[in-house]
Parts: structure tokens; sequence; C-alpha cells
């Protein structure tokens, strides 16, 4: 049977939001960003994290410099008993310098690819799932994977004015802890037997 997930944006979600993460040094999880994947993996909900990585077709990091913090984020949530079941990044942007990154696809956020593509791989069930993410991108990503949705307060999630997110968003959270409580509690009341009359 599919199971549920939560997809995670990476940066200014589950790590402190810098304009074109370059490195493994730049890298630092969000406060308790560790506990709150790990409480996620002990309720059974698949983690993974979609992100556009559009630095890289900009020239500003290589995919093996991705790789690279992609492993070291692996390491450092294995550090706090927390584990990813997958990573999904896109590479691509209309307007990139680099010509072979340059294209319009399914995979960018807004665009619902990743979220589809990891449904596909791993055995989820998106219309039980969540995404998770500190944009506007992220929540109509996630809106039109059939996902429920939260917008987190950090990174760039501080800027999006309350009525911006309009019908995009089923939740607003001051950080990542405070979301997967919100979807933890949810997912129980999904879970839970409804009662059928004689």
């Amino acid at each position: 049977m599919a199971r549920p997930a939560v997809f995670l944006d990476r940066d200014g979600t589950l790590l402190v939001e810098r304009s074109y993460l370059r490195s493994v040094r730049e890298m630092r999880l969000v406060r308790r960003g560790a506990e709150a994947v790990r409480r996620l993996n002990k309720a059974g909900l698949a983690v993974v994290v979609a992100t556009n990585q559009s630095g890289i077709a900009r020239g500003l990091l290589r995919e093996d410099d991705l790789q690279a913090m992609h492993r070291e984020l692996g390491r450092r949530l294995a550090r706090g008993g927390a584990r990813l079941d997958g990573i999904y990044y896109c590479p691509h942007h209309p307007e990139a310098p680099l010509p072979q990154y340059r294209r319009r696809c399914s995979c960018r956020k807004p665009s619902p690819g990743m979220l589809r593509r990891a449904a596909r791989d791993l055995g989820l069930d998106l219309g039980r799932s969540y995404a998770i993410g500190d944009s506007l991108r992220d929540l109509e990503a996630g809106r039109r994977a059939g996902c429920r949705t939260v917008l987190v307060r950090t990174g760039y999630g501080r800027e999006v004015a309350g009525d911006a997110a309009g019908d995009l968003v089923d939740h607003t959270a001051a950080n990542l802890p405070s979301a997967v409580t919100w979807v933890l509690g949810q997912a129980a009341r999904r879970a839970r037997p409804r009662c059928r009359r004689p």
C-alpha cells in the first residue's frame, strides 16, 4: 500500500536560507531540524526533500558539489537519529546561462514534477501527503501534486504576505518543528477509523 510522505523544501525550510548555497561549509540545519525529521520517521511518514537548484544552471556550483552537500546533509541528520527517504532536485532554469540546463521543465517548482517522480519511485500516496516550504512556489507545487501544504515563516517565508498564499496554503507555521507538529496531528486524525452507524 502506498504510504503518505512529507515533502520538504531544502533552503529556508530544512536548512538555514543562504542565497545560492555553494559548499558544505555554508550548510546549517534549522534549529531542531533533525528532531523534526526524526519525528516524521517515527510516525512512519516518508520524508523527501524537493529543491530547486538553479545555481547549477547559473554556473554557481556543479552537480558534484550539490551531491556532496546532500551526502553531508544525510550525515548530519543521521547524527540526530533522522533520515531522508529521498532527495530530488531541479538544476534547470528557462533563462540559464549554461545551455545544457536552459529549459522549461516539469520538475522546477511550482511545477509538481519532482513530487510526482518521488511518488512513482518510492510508492507514495500524494493525496495523503504534505508539502512544507517557505515560498509560494513550494506551496503551488504541493497543491498541484494533490498534497496538503504548510508555509513556514523561515527563509523567504517571512516575506510572504498572509493573503498572498490564498488557496495554496492549508496551514502556516513558525518553523519546521511547528509544521511537523501540525502535520502529525492531521495524519493521526486521518488514520483514525471512523465509527459506522449500525
